[in-house]
């Protein structure tokens, strides 16, 4: 039985960790690299509070479960946004031009999915959370979950490797608590 849709529910979602090589991975398996212990620890301790823990089934999400020592249910509907031939080692989105969010988020890459595609995978299983759930996954699907309570709007968002975003569902919807939440920096 799913729960009802006003259930009380507070999804925190790290971003993996960097990718051990540079670009644009989209549906591309990549590996992170997962060697600022540092920032994992601040991270580990973040989403301590959470009864329930998903993830994206990506190498560099499953990498970075194991580097938080979690054990997490994987989800396919976590996977980022399908880039299709943009997705090329070293390679960034292309430079699309003034478009509102809307048309952006309605943007199909040839052989990919639009933003409101993902979204529209990705949506479903957060709206399903209940208590307070830790996501392991990709910017994209931040951009996803902050879509719930902006919209479209939700593609103006940085989001830095382990960051933690931070949302709360009540009666009245989603709210956003914190975007891009990053360690803090150790004092020289």
């Amino acid at each position: 039985m799913s729960p009802l849709p006003d259930a009380a529910a507070r999804l925190l979602i790290l971003r993996h960790a960097p990718l051990a090589q540079p670009g644009l991975a989209g549906r591309r398996d990549v590996a992170a690299d997962c060697s600022d212990r540092a920032t994992l620890a601040w991270a580990r301790t973040a989403l301590a509070v959470a009864g329930t823990h998903w993830s994206s089934p990506a190498l560099r999400c499953r990498q970075t479960c194991a580097a938080l020592e979690l054990d997490p249910e994987w989800h396919p509907a976590l996977w980022e946004q399908d880039f299709g031939t943009w997705e090329q080692p070293g390679a960034a989105i292309p430079d699309l031009g003034p478009l509102p969010p809307e048309e952006l988020a309605r943007q199909r890459p040839p052989g990919g999915e639009s933003f409101l595609d993902m979204a529209a995978r990705v949506q479903p299983l957060l709206a399903r959370a209940q208590g307070t759930v830790a996501v392991v996954a990709h910017a994209g699907t931040v951009r996803a979950a902050l879509a719930l309570a902006v919209g479209p709007a939700a593609l103006s968002f940085s989001v830095a490797p382990l960051s933690l975003t931070i949302l709360s569902r009540s009666p009245a919807g989603w709210a956003v608590e914190a975007v891009n939440r990053v360690a803090p920096q150790a004092a020289p």
